[in-house]
Parts: structure tokens; sequence; C-alpha cells
């Protein structure tokens, strides 16, 4: 992970910045047709019932908005539509909805109220409200919903700032009492920032499956002692019907009003905001002598202001991700650096370099490369996206009334061709599928494959979404699962064992070099092995192995060792390690002590939102919650955001 990311961490680009906590506590039931405002749903439509309280279209569309606003804001034309959709927005929008209506019905039934004496004075504390330490004044105010995107009223955001008013109450009552013991966060605070220097040796499997031919014996010894692990499993075979909303496209008519109604209504897609270009480079001072690691910033920063090539020194000094591109973090927007390296950043000119900035991270020296002002494409440039996207939604919309009509006319398989022939579509053959295989004709459709299991032979579907519209099945054909004969599986079987003798072959090499170089040294042992000796910097847990990735089991035992001590021969998921502790970074008693207090709150935290979460989890069970599947329909058409 780079600091640029660990920076992006801070900012939760996701959330409105002044009300709402996303709370997601349960993958409710929403159906599989999710995907992206589309068209057709009514404002005042409702979405969703909790408890009696309504979630309409409106609101969705509102929160939706905002949020891919935020989304476009932080993040500007580095993210796209594509982007956007494997995000899933649309389906965790209308789940953040819900979960936040089940929250206000919980607190309600407890009885938590909120008055309008204390919703008047968290609104006056509010940050973005306060100048002087002194309220902006009720024109302010009100000029600051306007700007939001899109504009808030008083009695939306005030009854936004109620609700989440409510959750914090009935936060702190459920889980205020819940603490962490000191032996619990002293031991969380060793496994956390104890550090040790490696040298490892790593025993693949690949490297010793050269010379290994196995015998028809031991293939046939092999085959019969694990017979499971060659079992051909149940397949299945459907002819299908498939109303295709791609296949739809093409037909759909769009007008200029609508491209110009639609470009107008999501101008915020085809927006930048002001962005910059910085290079920085990053001084750590974590585990760190902070005036030590000041004096050598600051003899860095002599190197610069002297004229020295700024992307060299970054190369040579920083201590991040970025010091491989000379410092370069590229263009981003306001909000996704932390405060102190977002204020100064911002504060400069291009070609300008700031003199030390010091944020949680370290010392930060940073070049201002590039200023862009925020930009619209205009409709010209954009307009055959914008069309592309009505035409699919009215595609998506035709699909879906196509197969509502059609469900009505299908009772039994002679259906399927009579349907087709009258509306010109074609029916398809899937072929033998097993569970978690794709469908000729149909790619990957989990919701049909999982029918197909479930019907009977001879019996036809109701209407089944799929990623690409609607199909309707019936069952042909069952191929019963059965354990193969060994010349069906020659090939599976003979990399099987040559895969077992190889690993062995690692086990028994390792053991050998572990051996040796308990009595030795450690890189002679490697080298009469055969393998090289990798040293890593000083890591902790859950740190990535050379050509094992992360391993809980190399953890648990370099950890336990001295400095100078090796390792017996540990076995991963892809090879076997051995390992010599180089050295050592104990806990001292002081950094413990200061850094107790921080991980204990977020120990506790971490434990209370674990507790709400169980607790909202059984509540909104007992809870009344309806989703109008017509107008989720409607709304998101057909497939999956």
């Amino acid at each position: 992970m780079t600091m640029l990311d660990r920076m992006r961490q801070h900012r939760a680009w996701l959330q409105w910045s002044l009300v709402i906590v996303v709370i997601s506590f349960v993958a409710l039931y929403i159906p599989s047709c999710l995907k992206m405002r589309g068209v057709g749903a009514m404002s005042g439509d409702t979405l969703a019932v909790v408890e009696g309280q309504t979630i309409t279209v409106g609101q969705y569309n509102r929160e939706y908005n905002r949020q891919l606003a935020q989304v476009r804001a932080a993040y500007g034309g580095q993210i796209d539509d594509r982007m956007i959709k494997q995000l899933g927005l649309s389906q965790r929008m209308i789940q953040q909805l819900v979960d936040n209506e089940a929250v206000f019905a919980e607190a309600t039934r407890l009885g938590i109220t909120v008055s309008n004496e204390e919703l008047k004075q968290r609104l006056l504390r509010m940050p973005e409200f306060q100048r002087n330490g002194q309220f902006v004044g009720h024109a302010i105010y009100q000029q600051f919903l306007r700007s939001q995107r899109p504009p808030m009223s008083e009695a939306e955001f005030e009854g936004q700032l109620r609700k989440q008013l409510m959750y914090e109450q009935l936060y702190s009552a459920l889980t205020g009492w819940m603490t962490v013991p000191d032996p619990e966060v002293e031991a969380e605070y060793r496994k956390r920032n104890e550090k040790v220097k490696l040298e490892v040796a790593v025993f693949t499997a690949n490297q010793f499956r050269t010379g290994i031919t196995p015998t028809d014996a031991e293939l046939e010894a092999q085959f019969k002692a694990n017979p499971e692990t060659y079992r051909v499993p149940e397949k299945r075979r459907v002819r299908f019907l498939a109303v295709d909303a791609e296949g739809l496209r093409a037909r759909q008519a769009v007008t200029p009003q609508e491209v110009e109604a639609r470009y107008r209504a999501d101008i915020q897609t085809y927006s930048s905001p002001e962005q910059i270009r910085a290079s920085h480079i990053l001084l750590k001072t974590e585990g760190k002598d902070e005036a030590v690691v000041r004096k050598k910033a600051e003899e860095v920063l002599k190197k610069v202001k002297a004229g020295g090539d700024f992307a060299a020194l970054a190369k040579q000094y920083s201590e991040d991700g970025s010091k491989d591109k000379g410092g370069d973090l590229d263009y981003f927007g306001r909000g996704r650096m932390v405060k102190e390296f977002e204020e100064a950043a911002w504060a400069l000119n291009p070609g300008q370099t700031t003199d030390l900035v010091k944020s949680e991270f370290g010392f930060h020296i940073i070049r201002l490369v590039d200023k862009k002002a925020a930009s619209t494409r205009p409709l010209e440039e954009v307009k055959a996206q914008v069309e592309d996207r009505i035409r699919f939604e009215k595609a998506s919309a035709e699909a879906s009334r196509l197969a509502d009509d059609i469900a009505k006319e299908i009772d039994d398989p002679t259906d399927l061709d009579r349907v087709a022939k009258a509306r010109s579509l074609q029916v398809g053959d899937s072929g033998l599928f097993a569970t978690g295989e794709p469908l000729a004709g149909l790619g990957f459709a989990p919701g049909v494959a999982a029918e197909a299991f479930r019907l009977e032979t001879g019996k036809v579907s109701g209407l089944l979404r799929t990623g690409q519209g609607a199909a309707f099945i019936h069952l042909v054909e069952i191929k019963p699962s059965a354990l193969p004969v060994l010349a069906d599986v020659r090939d599976k079987v003979r990399n099987d064992v040559i895969t077992h003798k190889a690993v062995e072959v690692a086990k028994t090499r390792a053991a050998t070099m572990a051996q040796a170089a308990s009595k030795g040294s450690f890189a002679a042992a490697a080298k009469a092995a055969g393998v090289e000796v990798k040293t890593t910097e000083l890591i902790t847990r859950n740190s990535a192995y050379p050509e094992v990735g992360t391993s809980s089991a190399v953890d648990d035992a370099v950890f336990a060792l001295k400095a100078g001590q090796t390792t017996a021969p540990i076995s991963t998921e892809s090879a076997v390690v051995v390992a010599r502790v180089a050295e050592r970074q104990d806990i001292k008693p002081e950094e413990m002590a200061t850094g107790k207090d921080g991980l204990r709150d977020e120990l506790a935290e971490q434990r209370r939102g674990a507790f709400f979460s169980s607790y909202m989890r059984k509540a909104q069970q007992r809870m009344s919650i309806e989703f109008s599947q017509e107008a989720i329909k409607q709304i998101l058409g057909g497939g999956s955001n």
C-alpha cells in the first residue's frame, strides 16, 4: 500500500460529510435485478417500507446523486461509469437507506427522541457553520444548503441531522459500557508493533517438478486413494428463451430533447473538479526519534532548495510507495490527502516547493507540478455516450416489460417455441454444465443455473433475471455425478502425483537446510540447498514475505524467536519456508505507554461496532421491511450494480 493510499483511507469518500453515517448492518434480500438509475419510476413512488415508514424513489435519487457527486468530486475523470458500476453504488444506496431507516425505527421503539433544542445546539456547533467561534448566520446556512449537489432544504437537512443524533444516542446506549482491559491492549500493541528483519529461504514445489516421472502404479494408487477428488459433478442441460436487453438496444429511438435533458440532469458525471499534481519526499517518523528524522529532512530540504533534482532526491530519500516514481502523486482533488498535506499543497503555485510539512506520517517536502481548473465536458463531446446510456436504459425497460408479458404466456415447455416464433426471438441450448460453469448462449448466469438444478426434467421455469435481461428455461437432460475411470482423468492425476512428490522434495531440502543453518551460516546452508536468500526490511506481522505473501504460519514462527535463531521448515499454501531472525525490534515501555490509549479506543470501537451490527441484524429480523419490486425494476433496470 502506498502512502497515497494510506492518506486516502482517512477520507470517507462515500459519505455525506455533514450528516449521514453509512450504516451497513445486514444484506437484506434485494432482488437480483438491481443495476443503475433508470427510467419509469416517479419521485413519489414507494421504494421500500420499514416499520411503516416509506422510502421513496425521490429519496433514493437524491442520495444516489449526492454520493455520486462525492465520488466524482474526489476522483474526477479517474473514475468512469464502469467503475461506478463495479462499486455497486445503486444497490448499496438502497440498502443504506433501509439500514438508516431501521436504526431510526429501533431508536423510536426504545423511546429515544431528540428535542428541537438538542437539534439546534448541534446545528450551531457544527464546524461547517462556525466562523471565529460563532454561528455564521441563517443566510449563509441557507446558502450552504443550496450549494449542495443536489441542493437541500432546511427541513431535509435538519430531518437527516435529527436521525443522526438519534443514531448516536442509540449507539451510545447500546455500546457505551464496552471497554478493553489492559492485558488485551498490550498484547495487541505488541502484535502490531513488534518487528523483525529476516533472511528467508523459500522452497517451492515448482522448483522440484522437473525430472519427476510418476509410474503407472503411482497413478493408480493416487486415483484409488482419492476417488472423490476426481468425481465428475452432476451436469444439466436446458433449452432457454432469452430476452436480451443488448439485442433490443439498436431499435431504441432517442430524441435530442432527451439527450439534452439527461446531460443536464447528470452534469456532474461530465464535470471534473479542480485538481493539482504534486510530488513529495516523505521521511517517516513512525517508531523513530522525531528530532533525528527532522534533522535529516532539513538536510534533504537544503538539497532541494539548492537546485537538486527533486525526482532523484525522492528516489534516494523518500520512504513511501511514490519514491520509485520520483515522488509523483499524480493529479488529485480536494479532500484526498490528510489536512496538513492538503493545506500546504493547495497553497502552492506550480513549480513552488514547501518547507517541511509535518503530518501523522512524518515530514513531507512537497512540490507542486501543475494545477487543473474545474471543467465540464460539453454536450457535443459526450453526446454519443449520453445517447448510448439512454438507449440502453430504454432497452432494459423494454426487455423487462417484454419478459413480464412473456411470463403470462408460458405454462409448459412447448410454449417456448411458440412464443419465440411469435415475437421473433430464438430458443437456445445451454449444453451440459455443472454448478458454477457458464451456460452456452447465456454466459455466467447464477440465477438461471441455480433454477436449472432445482427444476424437474420436462418442467419449465418462471421468469429468471440475467445480466443481459431475462430468460425462461426448460430442463431437458440430467447427467448424474459419477466417478470416472483413470483414463478419463489421467492428466489431472499425473499432475497431482508430481506436485505431491515435489512438495516432499521441498520439505526434505528445507529440513536439511534448516539443520545445517542451525549449526553454521544461513547463507551457506541456503546456497548448498540451491535456493537464494531474500532479506526483508524490519517488518511487522501480516507483512508479505518473498515468494509467499502473507502467512500466519510464518508470522507465528518468526515472532516466537530471538535474534539469530532459525525456524524449522514452515509449510505454507505455496511453499516451504526457512527463516532466520537477523534483527528483532521489541517494544519499549515508553512506546507502549504512549500508544496504548489510542489503541484501546480503536479496539473498543471495533467491539462496539461489531456488537451494534449484530444487534441491528437481529432487530431487522423482527421488523417489517418490504421492497417494491416494481419500483426497483423501473428505476434500476436489469442486471446488478
